[in-house]
């Protein structure tokens, strides 16, 4: 059975980019535009891994992250921000919060965000 990701993304180039590489390895994704709609997805699709963007419409990451991490249904699962703004208080913010990593969007390419996806989701056959 192959792990699930939800991408909560709402840039449609970025979020393409990213499903294209993940499911290419073998991971079963989902996506949300918006923070709000991830948080819904989270409870359906029970995902292994959540990316999750922060600056989003409607829920912004920051606090799609707080709901997922006070809701018992999704407060277990892995949730990795990521974001185009290198703010280091928006980083300890997310890490204090429950995030297991932050990741600026521009300091990885796509082989950088698939490494940090394994180390936490081994890809399974």
């Amino acid at each position: 059975m192959s792990q699930k990701i939800l991408l909560v993304e709402d840039d449609e180039l970025m979020a393409r980019m990213y499903m294209r590489i993940l499911s290419y390895e073998g991971y079963t994704l989902e996506t949300a535009a918006n923070g709000q709609a991830g948080y819904e997805k989270a409870k359906t699709f029970q995902p292994n891994l959540i990316l999750l963007d922060i600056m989003m419409p409607v829920l912004n990451g920051l606090q799609a992250l707080e709901k997922l991490k006070k809701d018992p249904q999704t407060q277990a699962c892995p949730v990795i921000m990521l974001t185009n703004l290198a703010d280091k208080a928006e980083a300890e913010l997310a890490l204090q919060n429950g995030a297991l990593k932050y990741v600026i969007k521009s300091d990885y390419d796509s082989d950088g965000l698939l490494s940090i996806v394994r180390e936490v989701l081994p890809a399974t056959d």
